[in-house]
């Protein structure tokens, strides 16, 4: 039995703490939040105990701690699990700064803890498999990447304020795909390129961020990468990639509500894309804490390392360099 704990109890902290309540061999013994009506709310749902998190660190019979808490607690909380020899599930970023995500992964290697880091479009079951049939040959060599990523809206200012900006707040889980399926072989970034505007809420500018964004990338071996991104899309959450090859392409689309189309006189009409993250990545979310317990009990390495979380912030920084600059940075 692996006993754990949770680190914030807002809205992904409720998603990854309810599935690992439900995991065989699991047992979410601790809820931690600085709202304590927030951690006794969500601890009581699950039959859980409100604790502090100088006391799960110091609490033996904790083998592991999921990190779900503000983007600007991950890499001192990732420092001090790592010290208080706890294996580590976060979610992304590291760190906005690259610096201090560098310092996290040699704690962690210094610590001979385990650590993940939640990029869950990895174990998207669709994008999974086009992953699988992508290294299967299926395609033949990949040479090109596009990636659709759009937001239904906005998240609240407050939000905006300490995400460290769009590139580093939604595309980075963009990056991270671009790695995962256009460099699986080793290749890596040699140039990037990123643009951006303000064309959904002018209140975005004053906040010193832009809504609308457009990356191109190229690798060592020539590939290329097209990432286009924004914070609305009338339509529902828009989470499309596809990969040309040598000998075909593989398309990942969006995902609906139901499968249901109706034809009639005035047209063909289908379900819109989910809502939002909440139901396009449910299953992903699921999968992906299965596969932290998996890893833990079998010794296996995990498919998303610290180390992917400083090569994406590193992406990210380098795309929030470019925009500022209307330069593109090289590696």
């Amino acid at each position: 039995m692996k006993n754990v704990a949770v680190f914030g109890a807002g809205r992904i902290g409720r998603i990854h703490s309810t599935n690992i309540a439900a995991l065989p061999g699991v047992k979410l013994q601790y809820v931690c939040d600085p709202v304590p009506a927030a951690a006794g709310d969500l601890a009581q749902q699950l039959g859980a105990q409100v604790s502090t998190i100088e006391a799960v660190l110091a609490d033996k019979s904790i083998d592991a701690v999921a990190i779900c808490s503000s983007t600007d607690t991950h890499s001192d909380l990732i420092t001090r699990a790592a010290a208080a020899g706890k294996n580590i599930f976060c979610e992304k970023p590291v760190d906005l700064s690259v610096p201090r995500a560098v310092a996290c992964a040699e704690a962690v290697k210094a610590a001979g803890v385990a650590c993940m880091i939640g990029f869950q479009r990895r174990f998207d079951p669709t994008f999974n498999d086009a992953s699988r049939r992508l290294l299967a040959g299926e395609i033949g060599k990949p040479e090109m990447l596009v990636i659709t990523s759009r937001d239904p809206g906005a998240p609240p200012a407050e939000y905006i304020k300490a995400s460290g900006g769009i590139f580093r707040d939604m595309l980075i889980h963009d990056l991270d795909v671009f790695r995962w399926i256009l460099c699986a072989d080793g290749d890596e970034a040699v140039w990037l390129s990123a643009t951006g505007s303000v064309l959904t809420d002018p209140a975005i500018a004053a906040l010193g961020d832009v809504d609308s964004t457009a990356v191109s990338i190229r690798t060592k071996s020539g590939r290329l990468c097209q990432i286009n991104t924004s914070r609305r899309a009338a339509y529902g959450y828009d989470q499309r990639f596809e990969v040309l090859g040598s000998a075909g392409l593989l398309q990942c689309g969006n995902h609906t509500p139901t499968e249901v189309v109706q034809w009639n006189a005035s047209g063909i009409h289908a379900d819109k894309p989910e809502a939002f993250f909440l139901q396009r990545y449910a299953a992903a979310y699921k999968l992906e804490m299965a596969h932290f317990f998996e890893a833990l009990q079998s010794g296996t390495p995990f498919k998303t390392t610290v180390a992917d979380g400083v090569a994406a912030q590193k992406l990210a920084d380098a795309a929030a360099e470019s925009c500022k600059s209307g330069q593109p940075v090289l590696f």
